[in-house]
């Protein structure tokens, strides 16, 4: 009982991180889900671009070119965000691996968890810079609807 009682600190000191991997899945969901959403996008107007001409066929080419750069922010958020998940999952075997051997790796641990925080912040970044990106989109879209006119 004495050796499960002294890992009970171990176990309190790995629960941030764990804390953490749960968030950071949440935010997972939230990309890939944007992700998808671009992809069925991108799809759809790819199959409309070549029955159309002119300007119509110049708006999808531009919409096509910012789904793509959305595409590629997004990649990016995702694998920071893998990344900042990777490491809170080092962070808990370096916990763990210093208590049963009985390292002393205070520096290999705070490195980790700083890893971690910064590739989720970049993830979140470059998530925002996506939102931006997406509203970019919409406001080209909105102004083409209220300066196409009635369609005969």
């Amino acid at each position: 009982m004495d050796s499960l009682s002294s890992l009970l600190p171990i176990i309190q000191l790995a629960i941030t991180p764990v804390i953490l991997i749960s968030g950071m899945g949440a935010l997972m969901i939230v990309l890939t889900n944007r992700l998808g959403r671009v992809v069925d996008r991108t799809r759809q107007l790819a199959e409309a671009v070549p029955d159309s001409a002119g300007d119509q066929r110049r708006h999808l080419e531009e919409q096509l070119d910012i789904l793509w750069s959305r595409s590629l922010l997004i990649r990016r958020a995702v694998t920071a965000n893998g990344l900042s998940m990777l490491l809170s999952c080092l962070l808990i075997v370096a916990l763990f691996a210093a208590a049963l051997v009985g390292w002393e790796i205070r520096a290999v641990v705070l490195g980790l968890f700083a890893a971690s925080i910064v590739a989720l912040i970049w993830s979140l970044v470059v998530f925002l810079r996506d939102i931006f990106l997406a509203l970019h989109a919409l406001r080209l879209q909105v102004d083409r609807a209220r300066n196409s006119g009635p369609r005969h």
